[in-house]
């Protein structure tokens, strides 16, 4: 993953994790899962633990501890009124974004097209 990527995802990965959530509750090695079925495949196990850790001391998730086969109890997060409410502040701050990055990517698409137009033009 190239170093933007990286930078892009440290500011997006909590919204993103907290949109996973809504979906379902789920313990930490299953968030990892689901990231990588949904195409993040280069985020480590420890990023994510990491940010449960803050999501949690934040209040926005509800924790339980549910007994594993394997090992010690899981402990399983799910997205309380809090974590919803920051949910939907995510997706209003990533729909403006969006919508602002698509407008400048627009003018600069059209303004290369329209620069590689004048300069066929004058090659003419």
């Amino acid at each position: 993953m190239g170093k933007q990527m990286t930078e892009m995802l440290k500011g997006t990965l909590e919204g993103i994790v907290l949109a996973l959530l809504a979906e379902q509750p789920a313990y930490g090695y299953e968030i990892t899962a689901r990231l990588r079925d949904h195409g993040f495949t280069d985020i480590a196990e420890g990023t994510i633990y990491a940010l449960l850790v803050r999501i949690e001391q934040k209040k926005l998730v509800d924790v339980e501890k549910v007994p594993s086969e394997k090992g010690p109890p899981r402990k399983v997060y799910s997205l309380n009124p809090a974590g919803t409410q920051e949910l939907e502040e995510f997706w209003t701050t990533w729909n403006f974004l969006a919508q602002h990055i698509e407008q400048l990517n627009t003018t600069r698409t059209t303004a290369n097209t329209t620069n590689t137009t004048n300069t066929t033009n004058k090659e003419n």
